[in-house]
């Protein structure tokens, strides 16, 4: 694997009906929003997923966890750490989960600066997200 600092990363905002994904480089701290796969009780497509993941390589993921405002876990939190697993299992990816608490917010703010109600669709916030989650992820590195 690339030393950290050089990696590529496969950043996930895990929901019950949509995965939003965003692949981001540690070299340049920044990610761009993949399009979000449709999830069907919190299972992704995992042939669709296998495809993103040869198309980018990742030498890494990093899993939004979704926590209450006070950290403690809510019921999808469990969920998601059972996907971070599942990532890990099926494609030996390493995996991280990060605290994802606001990444909505910020991703909602962040799309209505760029456009607007008209870029508030549902796949684009949960892929934005994702690029949030690798933000924060990224600038927590090395602190």
């Amino acid at each position: 694997m690339p030393e950290a600092g050089t990696r590529t990363v496969l950043a996930f905002d895990f929901g019950t009906k949509s995965i939003g994904i965003a692949v981001g480089q540690e070299v340049t701290g920044t990610a761009a929003p993949l399009a979000a796969l449709k999830a069907r009780d919190g299972v992704p497509d995992w042939d669709a997923l296998h495809k993103i993941i040869e198309q980018w390589q990742p030498d890494l993921a990093v899993v939004g966890l979704p926590l209450n405002m006070d950290g403690t876990e809510q019921d999808v939190t469990q969920r998601a750490k059972k996907f971070a697993n599942r990532l890990h299992g099926r494609f030996k990816l390493k995996v991280e989960t990060w605290d994802e608490r606001l990444t909505t917010v910020d991703a909602r703010a962040m799309l209505f600066e760029l456009g607007g109600y008209k870029k508030l669709t549902k796949d684009k916030v949960d892929s934005v997200s994702a690029c949030v989650i690798f933000t924060s992820w990224a600038e927590n590195q090395y602190n």
